[in-house]
């Protein structure tokens, strides 16, 4: 019994050792049949689709509700119906900005993508390939960080409390945090 646990152990090792020597070498194999080499497929979709990939967690885990989850929560909110509103507003704002820039970026990663595969790059079109992408990534996350804000000015601090307890922050939250701040409606 203890011969079979320990060939099964050892095998295991072996599986995983191999495994981890496979993607030492192997890098990015598979990726490099990508339209787009830095950007899957599935990133790709959430630029040109206006998606939060995370961009807002500054905001939204340090309680700046974002306008798409308000709107979902808006029953348990409590929202009147002039906040559904102007949430509805920002959030088209917002994802309409998003969109937008999400094209910009595709579009960019796509030339910088080119220039590598035709051999057309040199150190001054890098620069100013990867500094116009870095620019409207930052664009893209303050577009969606607004949008947060906004929120804050929308909702009350009880909406607020509520919307971190749903989320499921509520553990995270500071004593009298949220608190002291104006807020649009209390």
């Amino acid at each position: 019994m203890r011969q079979t646990i320990w060939l099964v152990m050892l095998s295991f090792v072996l599986s995983v050792a191999s495994a981890a020597q496979e993607l030492k070498h192997g890098g990015y194999a598979g990726e490099e049949r990508r339209e787009i080499k830095s950007l899957s497929s599935e990133e790709v979709d959430a630029l040109l689709n206006g998606q939060g990939m995370g961009l807002a967690k500054a905001a939204e885990l340090n309680h700046y509700p974002g306008p798409r989850h308000v709107l979902e929560l808006a029953t348990e909110l409590q929202l009147t119906p002039e906040q559904r509103a102007q949430t509805q507003a920002a959030f088209e704002l917002m994802r309409g900005e998003a969109v937008r820039l999400g094209r910009l970026i595709v579009e960019r990663e796509r030339a910088l993508d080119a220039m590598f595969a035709k051999g057309e790059i040199d150190a001054g079109k890098l620069r100013a390939a990867t500094s116009e992408i870095a620019r409207l990534q930052g664009d893209l996350r303050a577009a969606h960080l607004a949008a947060h804000l906004e929120m804050r000015r929308l909702l009350s601090s009880q909406q607020i409390k509520k919307y971190d307890e749903l989320r499921g922050y509520a553990a995270g939250r500071k004593a009298g945090a949220g608190h002291g701040h104006a807020h649009g409606k209390h």
